[in-house]
């Protein structure tokens, strides 16, 4: 089993950068995918960024490619998604995942799921 905590989320400004967490303990190791994903209200949850642990990959949707940054703290067992420029369309529930295995995009391929941090960006 796998737990998964994020924090960091909470209410900001246009055009400021925030940092979001995800916490991994249980069952993780290095061949272990963290992704982050989002979900806005209103709207399906879709897949942002993800990292491995096996060298340090990392993949990116084309919607915050370059604005967005996904790194991991081995030591600390955590993934951080680096937001930058945020906008009010940016607004949503952030969530971490977790799957055994290389990157992939799509939600059914993680079974484990963190409970969500609120972002909401404001003009």
């Amino acid at each position: 089993q796998v737990q998964l905590v994020e924090s960091g989320g909470g209410p900001v400004q246009a055009g400021v950068s925030l940092r979001l967490s995800c916490e991994a303990s249980g069952r993780t190791d290095s061949t272990y995918t963290i992704g982050w994903f989002r979900q806005a209200p209103g709207k399906d949850r879709v897949f942002l960024a993800a990292f491995n642990w096996n060298g340090g990959s990392t993949y990116y949707s084309d919607s915050v490619k370059g604005r967005f940054i996904i790194s991991g703290d081995n030591a600390e067992n955590t993934v951080y998604l680096q937001m930058n420029s945020l906008k009010p369309e940016d607004t949503a529930v952030y969530y971490c995942a977790a799957r055994p295995g290389s990157i992939r995009t799509t939600l059914a391929l993680y079974p484990y799921w963190g409970q969500g941090t609120q972002v909401t960006v404001s003009s």
